[in-house]
């Protein structure tokens, strides 16, 4: 019994619990959308995305519009503008992602070192999970739950997008409106992360999941409900962790999804490294 006083001992307090709220809302929907995005490949635009938003968290501060719809805004442009490039220019989409992301990212920083915007750099940069408000959680669910619901009601039509588009096309499926409504539902999750994990840890939250449940599974329905097993034991865990050594919740719950990884990648059942010798015997 001693175990499960420990693992709830830190919920006996408000902004642990609000934590931990807003942190599975967070979670389990980015895991999900992981799945989409590691079996597409879009990895690098998770990332691009995230990044981007910057600068438009400063512009909406400075001419008082909600924070959220400038990131959401920025991050659109983003995805637009790499789609626009790759397909009017001979570089590559991963080339023209790492530019794009790189030069937004570090007008939003320079902007924040000249505007007084009485915003603070670490919070957006890192979140500040502890520091959530209700209001913070009804936003975060408002933005989340949907986009969770539209992946599970629309999963199969964009498993096919995410592993064929032409073949999607060919089947009579809007390979443009799933194109562009898995970038909004990207943007979302990730302008519903910045308050609690930040715009460099929600990379991870997105990528993780995903990446530890393709190597455990080779069923796409599976590899959704592993990604939210394992979003959520760690969500858990890291919260839970963090209470007790004085560590920041967010950056934890990423140390235990990297640790994750690291052991399934090492040890998983097929696809592991160190994978027994007779599964490699044909």
């Amino acid at each position: 019994m001693n175990w499960l006083i420990t693992l709830v001992e830190p919920f006996s307090f408000d902004f642990m619990q609000q934590a931990l709220i807003v942190s599975l809302l967070i979670s389990v929907s980015a895991a999900v959308l992981s799945c989409l995005l590691v079996l597409k490949g879009w990895s690098l635009m998770g990332d691009a995305v995230s990044h981007s938003v910057l600068p438009g968290i400063v512009l909406a501060y400075l001419v008082n519009l909600p924070v959220l719809l400038g990131a959401f805004i920025m991050g659109m442009v983003c995805a637009i503008s790499t789609g626009y490039l790759t397909q009017n220019s001979r570089l590559k989409e991963d080339t023209v992602m790492g530019v794009v992301f790189s030069g937004l990212f570090a007008l939003g920083v320079a902007l924040f070192t000249q505007l007084d915007t009485g915003l603070h750099l670490h919070q957006v940069l890192f979140g500040d999970m502890l520091g959530v408000s209700w209001h913070d959680i009804l936003i975060t669910a408002l933005l989340t739950v949907p986009a969770f619901v539209i992946i599970i009601l629309k999963r199969r039509d964009l498993l096919v997008f995410a592993f064929d588009p032409q073949h999607a096309r060919v089947v009579g499926l809007n390979t443009t409106l799933l194109h562009y409504g898995l970038l909004t539902i990207l943007s979302l999750v990730i302008v519903a992360s910045i308050k609690a994990v930040g715009i460099i840890l929600v990379i991870a939250v997105l990528i993780a999941p995903g990446a530890i449940s393709y190597q455990l599974t080779n069923r796409f329905e599976n590899m959704i409900w592993w990604s939210i097993a394992i979003a959520v034991t760690a969500t858990v865990l890291g919260i839970t962790l963090s209470y007790h050594i004085d560590s920041a919740p967010a950056p934890t719950i990423v140390v235990l999804l990297s640790a994750l990884f690291i052991v399934v990648f090492l040890f998983a059942p097929q696809r592991g490294l160190l994978r027994q010798p007779a599964s490699r015997e044909y």
